[in-house]
């Protein structure tokens, strides 16, 4: 599974940009997945509902199949230590058709990282703290960084970086 990650502070513009992407490289005839990284701590599944009460009753894993949408649920074990990439490989066969994975969030990974940065939030860059950000979109002037800076106002130029990230070609 390719995947590249958009991070960022809060407020930066990551969703913004995020959804962009996914409309100019699916405009493109990529097939896009995406996935949300969250380090916040709370229920997906709806408690009540019945897939919620599958899982509370011992279910391993619980699914929902609709006409229009399909979510699987199942925990993780809080003391379990399998590192945050091996439970990216659990997504893989899912995302198998998918040209790339863009991955909102995460700053932990090891993964291509892009970091999306407004100067007027008044935090520093995080490329600043972290080398192994590969590139910053801006539309400021982030002063000496290691990472590349690519110019916010071309969401064209950006998804053809990107794709160029993962060694993918244009599509036809």
């Amino acid at each position: 599974m390719q995947r590249i990650h958009i991070i960022g502070g809060k407020n930066h513009g990551k969703t913004t940009l995020f959804t962009e992407l996914v409309e100019e490289l699916s405009a493109n005839g990529h097939r896009v997945g995406t996935i949300k990284h969250t380090h916040h701590q709370h229920e997906l599944d709806l408690p009540g509902k019945d897939s919620f009460r599958h899982r509370q009753a011992g279910a391993v894993v619980s699914g929902i199949l609709s006409r229009s949408m399909n979510a699987m649920f199942w925990p993780v074990d809080p003391s379990s230590t399998a590192e945050q990439e091996t439970r990216y490989d659990t997504f893989a066969p899912m995302f198998s058709d998918c040209d790339l994975v863009l991955v909102e969030g995460d700053t932990q990974t090891s993964a291509a990282k892009i970091e999306v940065w407004r100067q007027t939030l008044g935090t520093p860059p995080l490329a600043e703290a972290d080398p192994s950000i590969i590139a910053v979109v801006t539309h400021d002037t982030p002063g000496d960084l290691e990472a590349s800076i690519w110019p916010r106002a071309d969401v064209a130029e950006i998804a053809r970086r990107v794709l160029a990230l993962a060694q993918i070609s244009r599509a036809d």
